[in-house]
């Protein structure tokens, strides 16, 4: 078997193996290799073009509203991090630090930034004078490291890629309306170009990021049942100002603490590409952060006109479309199969028999379904095409999200669906001893409180007593 040929080897199948399945994914579409760094990953540059696509279209959304971006250091003083106390004890154990600056011993550790709240506010704190300045909304593209225990590529890994954005407010609901609308961007982008269904929600208080007052996210269900968080958004208060001395001179000519927000995604967003979209031909990917969008296949490439009417079609395409034509010498069959693995949303193929009929055969990748199309008409057909092929993804994975979601009234309910990975939308005291309960009884984690409220019980779950809100509850990644 030839190098090529193994590149399009049989993956494990979902059914058989789901974590198997989805590093066979990352591995044989090209997306990432592992490195000399435990828990570290290399991005390839096919795996780095989603991830790109995914930037190009997030940060036409942040300027859009009013959003500039930064750069911030990599490294943070301990004595910064310190500073705010509940932030660096949630990330206390995440850390990792750089004692050394070539042969000499530092005269204060360095922390590589797991984010970068610190920093930011050190900045506010030079720059803002009064709320003329105000707000101010920045965001940084960059990497951070957490010394992760368990890494899996995409989900959870020491190094990932992200952005971070973080702003400063006059008014509490100034900041608050920040931290919605960001929210909104993330479930907005999702579900229109992800074509993710997710649901919006707040973070129960055992769950909100460390040194929040309020945590929001997306909750995202992957092919076998189980959560991703696809984005946070975080309101801060103004607790992080008081911290750092960030003040301002209010209107009132007084000395006064901005509120504050930070709100980001990752590389995982791929990782939920490929779980929720993938089959056991690889991936399935978007078609607005697919790498390429229509490939061409041409068909006895040997024969004379065909490469020269391949060349011709990728030409026009190339206008609408982000268009590859592969005329290597591999067979037909194996960029049949190299191209379903990478998610090519369409495959576009063109023969001495089709140039005859001035036709081609335009093949979706979602579903197989081959269609014939007159040449003059792609045009119009395949982004009418691509269109289609989108809305089927988000349609699909709408449907697994349905299927696999319960209403509960009650602990019996849920165990009598044993290990079945499912969100369950359960009635809750605010009890955290009870969020606990439902861990180690159910093996249920709570994803979100949802912004949409309606509570199968007016009595909590576990322990009886009357209900404050309804959560979703599941198994997550």
């Amino acid at each position: 078997m030839t190098g090529n040929q193994n590149k399009v080897e049989a993956i494990t199948s979902m059914e058989q193996d789901f974590t198997k399945w989805y590093t066979d994914i990352c591995l044989k579409a090209e997306l990432v290799d592992y490195t000399a760094v435990k828990g570290c990953v290399v991005l390839r540059p096919y795996g780095y073009a989603i991830w790109e696509n995914i930037t190009k279209i997030l940060d036409g959304m942040f300027k859009a509203t009013g959003h500039e971006n930064v750069a911030m250091p990599l490294l943070i003083p301990e004595s910064l991090l310190q500073k705010e106390k509940d932030h660096v004890k949630g990330f206390a154990p995440e850390v990792a630090w750089v004692t050394r600056g070539g042969l000499e011993p530092l005269e204060e550790p360095m922390c590589i930034r797991p984010t970068s709240e610190t920093l930011f506010c050190e900045h506010f704190a030079h720059v803002l004078q009064s709320w003329r300045d105000l707000p101010m909304k920045y965001n940084q593209w960059c990497s951070v490291v957490r010394w992760e225990k368990t890494t899996r590529p995409f989900l959870r890994s020491r190094e990932f890629w992200w952005q971070e954005g973080h702003t400063i407010h006059e008014t509490p609901a100034e900041a608050v309306a920040e931290t919605e609308q960001m929210l909104g961007i993330y479930a907005d982008f999702a579900e229109k170009s992800l074509m993710i269904p997710v649901t919006k929600g707040k973070k129960t208080e055992s769950e909100k990021f460390a040194g929040a007052e309020a945590t929001y996210a997306v909750e995202a269900m992957m092919h076998d049942g189980k959560a991703l968080q696809a984005g946070t958004s975080h309101y801060f208060g103004d607790g992080f100002s008081r911290a750092f001395g960030v003040t301002f001179t209010g209107r009132d000519n007084t000395l006064q603490y901005p509120c504050q927000t930070s709100w980001g995604v990752s590389t995982r967003l791929v990782g939920a590409i490929i779980m929720t979209h993938g089959d056991n031909n690889g991936l399935v990917l978007p078609p607005a952060v697919a790498p390429i969008q229509v490939v061409i296949v041409p068909i006895a490439q040997h024969k004379e006109g065909v490469l020269e009417k391949a060349a011709e079609l990728k030409a026009r395409i190339a206008k609408f479309a982000r268009v590859k034509l592969d005329d290597s010498d591999n067979s037909a069959g194996w960029k049949f199969a190299q191209y379903e693995m990478k998610g090519v949303p369409l495959r576009l193929e063109i023969g001495p028999k089709d140039i005859e009929k001035d036709q081609c055969v335009l093949v979706r990748r979602d579903n197989g379904e081959k269609t014939f199309v007159a040449l003059s008409e792609l045009e119009t057909v395949i982004p009418k095409m691509l269109e289609e092929l989108a809305n089927g993804l988000y349609e699909k994975a709408k449907v697994n999200l349905e299927r696999r979601t319960l209403r509960c009234a009650t602990m019996e309910e849920i165990m009598a669906h044993g290990d079945e990975n499912l969100f369950v939308h359960a009635s809750w005291c605010g009890d955290e001893a009870c969020e606990d309960a439902m861990k180690e009884k159910a093996g249920l984690s709570s994803r979100c409180i949802p912004f949409e409220q309606n509570m199968p019980s007016d009595k909590c779950i576990v322990c009886g007593k009357p209900a404050k809100c309804e959560v979703i509850w599941g198994k997550a990644y």
